[in-house]
């Protein structure tokens, strides 16, 4: 393989702040995750999908943690993880598409809000690998700026020319010079060092042969590749993750209870991979909108308005709750019957964002917007 050229993607010593979106696709029902097992009503409400203390783990007041989150615990004890309940945005059409859209773009504005914070933000020697989806198509949310999509880290290599081919392309952009000898170059960097990446998982995959072999995962997977990017210095600054299937009509708790695992075993092992970068990686998890508070003659949840996110991160200072809880009693509960959204998701990316680049603009990152940013990292 030919040699990397001199001109480097990310300064060593200097790894950039990587901020990963994972969006729960269908309405995720935050009552379920995060439920509120101390509130008298909630049990009321919910006679069949009520979860019981004993099937939950401590958080903070009347709110628990299910179970099947458990990998996910230590990472609120140790203060790396956040959640928000009541969470949402202003978007109240409970149309999955509608609340799609309102969420990636950040408003009713143009631009994806995480394109737009990596186009506020650009940095003079952003390296070509700067934002990647992994999916079959980059996520709404980077629209607005250079992103590529992939699902596995042999989609973004040369075709197998050669080391000879490699070397012949590496000469001619040092010979053209200029921006486009310089992108180039950094292009040609960055292919070279994921091709060694790829290799050496090939080699992995190898001597794990004869071992029982494991269910694959798609999410858990396309969080370990997040982690190899972000651990190959390749200058990645957002990565962007779906995990779908959380509309859960009917039959919610066997529904939730099979995508449950995947989030925690995911998110628990992106962060056990990471290893001494995760103090540079900020998770924000996040879904389209909560569901009703009552359950439905299918034992399921219909579309609500008010749902849970969080932010986690070896740099977050986490171990809380944020709700304004007053109850879901009837008067509390918004037409007609949902938990209503009392913290907008801009304040929680607003804070995000800042905390990650101080001087990023918010009203031109989230111009329709007009309340502050959530306290977390105060």
């Amino acid at each position: 393989m030919a040699q990397t050229p001199t001109l480097l993607i990310e300064a060593e010593g200097k790894p950039s702040q990587v901020l990963v979106s994972v969006y729960l696709r269908g309405g995720a029902d935050g009552l379920h995750l995060v439920p509120p097992v101390g509130d008298d009503d909630y049990h009321k409400l919910r006679p069949t999908l009520a979860m019981k203390e004993k099937d939950t783990l401590p958080l903070e007041g009347v709110f628990r943690l299910h179970n099947n989150l458990a990998p996910l615990h230590p990472f609120f004890e140790q203060k790396q993880l956040a959640i928000i309940h009541q969470a949402g945005t202003p978007e109240n059409s409970r149309s999955h598409f509608e609340a799609e859209d309102y969420l990636h773009f950040g408003g009713a504005s143009g631009g994806g809000w995480l394109g737009k914070f990596l186009h506020l933000t650009k940095q003079s020697n952003a390296g070509p690998l700067t934002a990647v989806s992994i999916s079959e198509h980059i996520s709404d949310s980077l629209h607005g700026t250079a992103a590529v999509a992939m699902r596995s880290l042999t989609e973004f290599a040369l075709p197998k020319q050669t080391e000879v081919f490699q070397q012949q392309l590496g000469k001619l952009y040092q010979l053209t010079g200029g921006k486009l000898g310089q992108a180039g170059s950094e292009t040609l960097a960055a292919v070279q060092r994921i091709q060694g990446l790829s290799v050496a998982l090939q080699d992995e995959e190898a001597r794990r042969k004869g071992q029982p072999k494991q269910a694959r995962d798609e999410f858990v997977d396309g969080l370990g590749l997040i982690a190899r990017l972000i651990q190959a210095n390749l200058g990645l600054r957002a990565a962007t993750i779906d995990l779908g299937g959380w509309d859960s009509h009917f039959g919610a708790a066997v529904l939730l209870n099979s995508l449950m695992p995947r989030l925690a075993k995911g998110l628990a092992d992106f962060a056990t991979a990471l290893g001494k970068d995760f103090p540079r990686v900020t998770i924000v998890v996040m879904t389209e909108f909560g569901r009703r508070v009552g359950e439905n003659a299918s034992l399921g949840t219909d579309h609500g308005r008010g749902g849970v996110h969080w932010v986690m991160g070896g740099s977050v200072p986490g171990g809380k709750v944020f709700a304004d809880w007053k109850g879901l009693g009837g008067s509390i509960l918004e037409y007609p019957g949902d938990v209503p959204v009392v913290h907008d998701y801009r304040g929680t990316l607003g804070a995000v964002c800042r905390h990650l680049e101080p001087a990023v603009d918010l009203g031109k990152l989230f111009p329709s917007y007009e309340g502050g940013v959530l306290p977390i990292y105060a």
